[in-house]
């Protein structure tokens, strides 16, 4: 069974948040971009905790058949990039996150709730 768009930004983000990042964020930016229809933005403290939380998004996407066209930022693991076709996936370093603020730059976008790790 193939997943909707909106179902593979869930999964990603579920995906994030059982790996721990934090402040995990779906925004639906359809009408506002061509580049996407949903960003998914999360951080984690420490480059280890971003590249395991990029790993983890990547591996799950394959297991349920989902195409990782690409992937950018793995080396400094400081702002890492996930391209899932019309779901790109933002995993920062808290750091970057605050600078870079994408939630702001996006403000117009509506954010979509999903089943969040509360463990």
């Amino acid at each position: 069974m193939a997943l909707s768009v909106r179902e593979i930004a869930e999964l990603a983000a579920q995906t994030a948040s059982n790996k721990k990042a934090k402040d995990v964020v779906i925004l639906d930016i359809r009408g506002l971009s061509v580049i996407a229809d949903y960003f998914v933005i999360c951080s984690g403290n420490s480059e280890t905790q971003v590249q395991a939380v990029a790993n983890e998004i990547k591996d799950k996407m394959h297991e349920v058949g989902v195409l990782v066209k690409g992937s950018e930022g793995m080396d400094q693991a400081r702002w890492i990039l996930i391209d899932l076709g019309d779901v790109v996936v933002h995993i920062f370093h808290k750091e970057e996150r605050e600078f870079y603020h994408l939630e702001r730059l996006w403000g117009d976008a509506p954010r979509i709730e999903f089943e969040e790790n509360t463990e």
